[in-house]
């Protein structure tokens, strides 16, 4: 499947009996339209302009193209003041979230100067080129009664960071959702039996986040293993101990099996075009798929690290979450509370299995286990911690009445001491106190997992849950 790119839309909008009153008013507000466009364009290349839409037609027009274009998320730039009846047919023909841009050319109007004006007619003029906020209330009220999803930035046109980057946001926001309504996720093996918190309804999650859903057989992985050769399994070690900080105590034959697995998993990501992985599986009474299933940890380390998370326990929910870090640019660790530290006020997070690399405070290390605590077999594993610094946890909720919800908190990622176990562990500090984090998150029933990446993105995520029409909990911490 060729990769596919979001179309954004993007119309201002105007009032036709204006233009022949007041000399230049309509050339005036196409230019700021243009430096919308050009500023939108500086953050996504792919921007579907309709133009200064002033009239019923044209909104008409504006609809087929947004439509005809499968534009996925609209900016209403309102310009001046313009008639709801000019703006409803655009949207609702194209049926997709609205952010209404309620931008004013600069901070205020030259009062001294406009009222020095002795011509009335150029003060309208001159006011209406500053009226964006007048409309904006009739278009809200016509929204509302007809159903029409949207959302507000109110600012300047200039000089205006704030206003700015919440648009960016915005386009962040809809880059992932565009990914997620297209992402395959691969469903390796099956659920680790009485996790009771982590099962979900995968015809949930196609509803609330579109995509595939591929079921996967270790079978296939196990039979892939067995075609691969000598030389590409000397070549993946090579990269094993280029990527990570590979302890004396690895033995040759155990990084062998990992990195005939690592490169039988990349086969079998390219064959299904997967962007995401959940994935367990005991292997109990087959040895063969005991031994893929117990060399696989630092294949999806490698991937979770190239931008298709991994996520163990074939947690689904956590493979979304993970993901949607991971398009945001925050990374996305698959990871759980380990313990809480209440002399430092910090709760110790982490989890067995891959981790995110990019995302690691140094160099990750490769650690052998002679038992995978709670699981099958024996291998190696890695231990890292997230980079000191701003964090964000994420988890994707499915609640007591069978919808999503996504549950964010951000904290910080702090130095100090971890369990050198073979697992990824870090220690966060929360603004509200670990005791109170605690209890917060676990009050809103998330499973025990969880998504953390690095910065604090819980805005993005707000906007994300905007989009996707998903309620978002941001806890306090």
């Amino acid at each position: 499947m060729e990769p596919t790119i979001l179309k954004i839309g993007l119309m201002g909008i105007g009032l036709d009996a204006y233009w022949e009153q007041f000399e230049g008013l309509e050339q005036r507000l196409q230019g700021y339209l243009g430096i919308v466009e050009e500023k939108i364009s500086a953050m996504h290349t792919k921007v579907i302009n309709a133009g200064l839409v002033d009239t019923v037609d044209k909104a008409f027009a504006a609809g087929s193209l947004f439509r005809r274009e499968e534009t996925e998320l609209i900016f209403l730039y309102v310009t001046t003041y313009a008639l709801s009846s000019t703006v409803l047919p655009a949207v609702q023909r194209a049926k997709v979230p609205v952010i209404i841009l309620n931008l004013a050319p600069g901070a205020h109007i030259d009062y001294a100067g406009f009222n020095a004006m002795n011509d009335r007619t150029k003060m309208t003029g001159e006011w209406l080129a500053w009226c964006s906020a007048c409309p904006v209330p009739e278009i809200a009220n016509v929204f509302k009664r007809t159903g029409i999803s949207f959302h507000q930035v109110t600012g300047m046109l200039h000089n205006d960071k704030a206003c700015w980057l919440e648009i960016e946001e915005w386009v962040a926001a809809a880059k992932v959702a565009h990914t997620m309504a297209h992402n395959r996720m691969g469903c390796l093996g099956h659920y680790y039996s009485g996790m009771l918190d982590i099962y979900t309804d995968l015809t949930r999650q196609y509803a609330h986040f579109g995509g595939h859903i591929e079921l996967l057989e270790v079978d296939e992985l196990s039979a892939l293993r067995k075609e691969i050769t000598d030389e590409a399994i000397a070549e993946r070690i090579t990269l094993f101990r280029k990527t990570f900080e590979v302890q004396p105590d690895c033995l040759e034959s155990e990084l062998e099996r990992a990195a005939r697995t690592s490169i039988a998993l990349d086969q079998l990501v390219a064959q299904y075009q997967l962007g995401s992985i959940a994935y367990y599986y005991k292997g109990t009474g087959n040895t063969e798929n005991e031994d893929t299933m117990s060399s696989i940890i630092l294949g999806n380390s490698l991937l979770t690290a190239r931008g298709v998370p991994v996520a163990g326990e074939y947690e689904i929910k956590n493979a979304q979450a993970m993901k949607i870090m991971d398009r945001f640019g925050a990374g996305g660790s698959f990871t759980e509370y380990y313990a809480m530290d209440f002399k430092d006020d910090v709760v110790l997070m982490g989890h067995d299995g891959p981790g995110h690399l990019a995302i690691a405070e140094g160099k990750t290390k490769v650690r052998p286990l002679v038992v995978y605590h709670g699981k099958v077999g024996k291998g190696l594993s890695v231990e890292m911690s997230v980079k000191q610094g701003p964090v964000t946890l994420l988890s994707v909720v499915e609640t007591a009445e069978g919808k999503l919800m996504l549950l964010v908190a951000e904290a910080e990622s702090v130095a100090g001491p971890i369990l050198q176990i073979g697992n990824t562990n870090s220690r966060y500090r929360f603004p509200s106190g670990a005791r109170n984090f605690v209890n917060n998150w676990n009050a809103q029933g998330p499973a025990h997992h969880c998504a953390v990446g690095v910065g604090h993105i819980a805005s993005k995520i707000e906007k994300l849950g905007k989009l996707l029409n998903i309620e978002v909990v941001h806890v306090a911490t």
